[in-house]
């Protein structure tokens, strides 16, 4: 039997805990990296950028276009770490909620 006031009070838990998720992803922090380390990008759970560390034999003008895309290495291997712990924050927040497949992926932290 369908209960209304059922789903109506795990509506509003999820949402409680979705918050909680939520402030919690900012306090997670992550890195990435490329180039062996010469590049390092912190983030928050959240993808937020607060950090970026660049070992001083890269700067030399000379190898500015590599620089350049080891900074977006780093970047994407954070953004990818952050999104994981981001799924598996709402993976703990849903658990038990009859949610369709894929409902939640397009969730902006």
């Amino acid at each position: 039997m369908f209960d209304m006031l059922k789903i109506m009070k795990q509506v509003g838990e999820m949402q409680t805990k979705m918050q909680a998720a939520q402030e919690a992803l900012g306090g997670i922090v992550v890195t990435g990296q490329s180039g062996g380390g010469l590049v390092v990008v912190t983030m928050t759970g959240r993808a937020e950028m607060t950090a970026i560390r660049i070992d001083p034999s890269l700067v030399q003008a000379t190898e500015k276009d590599m620089l350049e895309d080891l900074i977006v290495a780093a970047t994407k291997d954070a953004q990818h770490k952050a999104g994981e712990a981001a799924k598996a924050k709402m993976a703990d927040v849903t658990a038990g909620m009859p949610i369709p497949p894929g409902l939640l992926s397009g969730l902006k932290l």
